[in-house]
Order: C-alpha cells, then sequence, then structure tokens
C-alpha cells in the first residue's frame, strides 16, 4: 500500500508544478532545482535538530545554544558552526584582542552578536537590525545564553548613530543587502574611520560595490577580499550515513548569487 502523502509533500509537489508549468526552459529547471534542495534541507535541519539538538556543534560559537530560527537562509549550516566558514579566522582574531565593542548592523536573529557576546565575555555587543520580527529573535537568542545585559538590541543605523565607534575599540559587521554602498561612507560617518570593519558586499544590487567601498577606506585601512568557503569539519557522525548530496545540503547557505566579504582594518593598530 502506497505512503499517503503528507500536507507539505503535497504543497512542494503543487508548487514544483506551477514553476515547470510551460515550455521547457533551463531557467525554469534552475528554479525547480532550487525549490527541491531547499525542502530537502528543511527536511534535513529537522532531522538535524531532532538528533543533535539546538546546540552549535563547531566554529567560533561552538557550545552557543541556537535555540531560534534564522531570520533568513539556512538554519542548518549554523548549528553545524559551518556557516560562513571562511570568516572563521577573522572572529577568532577579533576575540584574541578581546575587543570592547562590537556593532553587528544587520543582525538578524543575532547568530553573531550573540556568539560574539559568549566568547567576549567583557564586551558590549550592539546588535542592530530594521526588521522587528528578527529583533525579537535576537533578544530571545540572548536571553537563552544568558548574555541579555550585553546584547544591546536597536533598529536602523545611521551615520550620526555609527559616532558611537569612537566610544571604544570597536569592529564593525555589516549585513545590510546592499545598503552598505550608502552607510559605510566615512566621509559622511568620520566615526567609521576609528573602527575596523568587516562588510558583506552584495554585488548583485550594485556592480563595482567592493570596490567603491574599498576605495573609501584604502587610505585609513588594510584590506582583505574574502571568498566563500566549505567546511564539513563538524558534521555530525550519523551524517556519515546520509548521501553525498543531502550533506551538502547540510551545509548549504541557500545563496544565489555570490557575497564576497571585506575585512577592513585600522592602519597603525598595534
Amino acid at each position: 500500500m502506497a505512503e499517503e502523502a503528507s500536507a507539505l509533500t503535497r504543497a512542494v509537489a503543487g508548487q514544483l508544478a506551477a514553476i515547470l508549468d510551460g515550455p521547457p526552459d533551463r531557467r525554469r529547471l534552475e528554479a525547480a532545482l532550487r525549490h527541491l534542495a531547499k525542502w530537502r534541507a528543511q527536511v534535513l535541519d529537522n532531522t538535524l535538530a531532532a538528533r543533535s539538538g539546538d546546540v552549535v556543534l563547531g566554529g567560533p560559537f561552538k557550545g552557543m545554544r541556537y535555540s531560534v530560527r534564522a531570520a533568513e537562509g539556512a538554519r542548518a549550516a549554523r548549528l553545524i558552526g559551518a556557516y560562513e566558514a571562511s570568516l572563521a579566522p577573522v572572529f577568532e582574531a577579533i576575540i584574541a584582542r578581546r575587543v570592547p565593542q562590537i556593532v553587528d548592523i544587520g543582525c538578524a536573529e543575532g547568530y553573531y552578536a550573540v556568539g560574539l557576546a559568549l566568547r567576549l565575555p567583557n564586551s558590549t555587543i550592539h546588535a542592530r537590525d530594521t526588521d522587528p520580527a528578527a529583533r525579537a529573535l535576537v533578544a530571545q537568542l540572548a536571553a537563552d545564553n544568558g548574555v541579555s545585559e550585553r546584547v544591546i538590541v536597536g533598529g536602523a543605523m545611521d551615520h550620526a548613530a555609527l559616532s558611537l565607534c569612537t566610544d571604544a575599540e570597536t569592529v564593525v559587521i555589516c549585513d545590510i543587502e546592499g545598503a552598505e554602498d550608502a552607510l559605510l561612507d566615512p566621509a559622511a560617518a568620520p566615526a567609521l574611520s576609528a573602527a575596523d570593519i568587516l562588510v558583506e558586499v552584495h554585488e548583485g544590487v550594485s556592480s563595482g560595490m567592493a570596490e567603491r567601498i574599498a576605495a573609501r577606506f584604502a587610505p585609513t585601512h588594510r584590506i582583505t577580499r574574502i571568498g566563500r568557503k566549505l567546511d564539513d569539519s563538524a558534521l555530525p557522525d550519523w551524517a556519515e550515513g546520509l548521501s553525498d548530496l543531502d550533506r551538502l545540503l547540510l551545509l548549504w547557505e541557500w545563496r544565489a548569487a555570490p557575497t564576497p566579504w571585506l575585512w577592513m582594518e585600522r592602519k597603525g593598530r598595534t
């Protein structure tokens, strides 16, 4: 007897049929592949949480309780500790310096804000996001990890508000879906010249953005461009029983285009 399809299976199959409805087309096939991959990734996400719990398994924030959903993108890579793995050396350098103030602009659910609060027990973390739902998630994540008193949650950041970068040695983390081109301007926000800055650049929003931002900070900062990397070192043992495709989907971050990072360190800092 055939197994009865679940409501989710029926919904995904219906959405897939709608995507493929029409003449054969490469873009339809690509959209269908992405749709199926996201469905399978969410199934694996649920399996990961059920089998390995809600504690991050590896990476710079190993041991953090990741008790909330991702505000955007995949949750599984965060739980494994493989999310944006190429940034791990940068975070370890920030932690080694015991930076007293972090300004996380576009903090989403607070993966970095709360993770850094745990690794930097004497530091203040400003977690800023324009989305009220994201702010609620980061507040919950901070509470669940016992760092609420040092994670200051707020809304939009503008040039004037960036003056707080002069209050203490500061690292700015910026991931704001293309708005970084306007915000990260040391002419409009001179306090940025005093901070180290880690920014995700959304080249798909505006071509040449990475070069423009780098040029603004070249006089005052050393600039390193960081690309993508996969790190499967923290995959749980039970994942050995999965197919290669499922293992890749556990690490997949759902990105549709390259989003390089710029790590801009102040010149002259000892």
